[in-house]
């Protein structure tokens, strides 16, 4: 059962807010030059005006709505590797559906494994500790909270078949239920604090980091390591060889696309797989089988 559902103009998810939890729907209201959300929120009891707004605050932050890309279009639009991208994707901004705490759980999840074995983990996780919300004639599986797996202890996790991952996923949900993370406190931290702020947090190295400042505060220049399986997209995308060591592709990256790198490897890696999708992409399919 899928956390979240998209189609065509309409998105569908849960979410926990302030206890509650959530049905969430957005519908394109706009168009393309003049774009718009039609936000619908499904809540077991009637909900306050202050709370609404504070929901609506909330996926705004989450999906970065507000983010200003339009120099980011300007700049680069004639690039000639990124250009065509954004002629596909101009507007596009990235996103997160999760909070901080869903986000470093499904990070730990998924390291180091194959897809089929991070599903059975998930399952394991939403079958112990999740719960089902019906909203909108759906059907959506609710995380958890970080307090449930914190209470739970690191041997019922490891009895769930989480291995290794359970210590991780213990010691993450301690520190958010013993309050030394906070996701609303690491946000109105400087932009060039957060980042050690994260660091701080159990299992979060320099990779892992990049991608928490990128997806969940938006930081569009987070590139600062290149993953090995990523450095063979990113040798093709922009040298056109197989093999280009990390360093000359964080240079290239910095010189390119400077403050907006991190927006742009997204858009890259977006359309590519965009367009592997509509004519296979043979070097590309290689490496997906890997």
């Amino acid at each position: 059962m899928a956390f979240r559902h998209h189609e065509p103009g309409a998105y569908w998810q849960t979410m926990i807010w302030e206890g509650r939890v959530l049905g969430i729907r957005m519908v394109d209201a706009g168009s393309r030059t003049a774009p718009g959300i039609r936000l619908t929120v499904y809540s077991a009891d009637r909900l306050p005006e202050t709370t609404l707004q504070k929901v609506a605050r909330e996926l705004t932050t989450r999906f970065d709505l507000d983010a200003e890309i339009a120099p980011f279009v300007e700049l680069f639009r004639d690039d000639p590797v990124l250009g065509p991208a954004i002629e596909r994707w101009s507007g596009m901004r990235v996103g997160t559906s999760y909070s901080l705490y869903e986000f470093l759980a499904i990070a730990v999840v998924l390291q180091n494994t194959t897809v089929r074995r991070s599903t059975q983990m998930m399952s394991a996780l939403f079958g112990e500790f999740g719960t089902v919300a019906g909203f909108d004639g759906r059907e959506f599986p609710t995380f958890w909270r970080p307090e449930q797996v914190a209470s739970a202890g690191e041997q019922r996790l490891r009895e769930l078949k989480l291995g290794y991952r359970a210590k991780t996923l213990h010691r993450i949900a301690e520190s958010f239920r013993a309050g030394e993370v906070d996701e609303f406190a690491i946000r109105a931290l400087p932009s060039a604090e957060r980042r050690h702020h994260l660091l701080k947090i159990y299992g979060v190295g320099p990779a892992s980091v990049s991608y928490l400042l990128f997806e969940v505060f938006h930081h569009h220049d987070a590139f600062e390591t290149v993953p090995p399986w990523e450095q063979k997209i990113y040798s093709r995308l922009l040298f056109d060889e197989e093999i280009v060591p990390a360093e000359k592709i964080l240079a290239e990256v910095a010189h390119r696309w400077d403050g907006w790198r991190m927006l742009a490897a997204h858009y890259l890696f977006e359309d590519l797989f965009w367009r592997h999708a509509k004519e296979e992409i043979p070097w590309l399919r290689a490496l997906i089988r890997m």
